[in-house]
């Protein structure tokens, strides 16, 4: 979740800055690009999402971080504002492609016992490693320039969540324990009433 935390923040936190100190652009072009890569966020993690229910919710997650890499250059390097809306579109799509996959990929790892706590601590122990980001992506820009810092920042997290991914089993569709909680069995119970 740590390298999960890295891909959506890192592609997200700076960009706008980015795109307002690398290339000029004022609040009017920032803005309109930020609602272009929303929506394909949005398109990114319903599609995704849909497609982990047929293929795998590991190979999902895999294919999306393979296709940002192949985005990335046009996210991080592109020249016109045009360019860099459609990089950003694009990356968002893969982003919250992977991420529209976690929520089940996380329940569906979580043992029995802790199902319920087990995806939500998970998500915020990683969002808490992952919060370094945004400083090493500061730091790097001021030393190289922003394309720089984004790709590479970006470009190794991208590496590290395909390989992350891929190991162990996937789990999609899983059976979840056939033992009732005692409140569930308790709720369950016709006593006559």
């Amino acid at each position: 979740m740590t390298a999960f935390n890295f891909f959506s923040h890192g592609t997200q936190d700076l960009y706008p800055t980015f795109l307002q100190v690398q290339h000029g652009f004022g609040p009017h072009e920032v803005g309109l690009i930020a609602v272009i890569y929303n929506v394909g966020a949005i398109i990114g993690g319903i599609s995704f999402g849909s497609l982990s229910e047929r293929f795998g919710r590991r190979r999902i997650i895999i294919i999306a971080a393979v296709l940002s890499l192949v985005v990335l250059p046009l996210w991080a390097f592109a020249a016109s504002a045009v360019w860099l809306a459609i990089g950003a579109f694009l990356m968002q799509v893969m982003v919250q492609g992977a991420w529209g996959v976690i929520p089940a990929h996380l329940t569906e790892m979580s043992p029995d016992a802790i199902r319920g706590f087990y995806p939500g601590v998970t998500y915020q122990l990683g969002n808490l490693l992952a919060a370094f980001n945004l400083p090493i992506q500061e730091r790097l820009a001021a030393a190289h320039g922003y394309p720089f810092a984004l790709a590479a920042t970006i470009g190794p997290v991208l590496i590290a969540v395909a390989v992350l991914t891929a190991i162990g089993k996937d789990a999609t569709g899983i059976r979840f324990g056939t033992k009732q909680s005692s409140v569930i069995a308790f709720a369950d119970h016709d006593d006559g009433r």
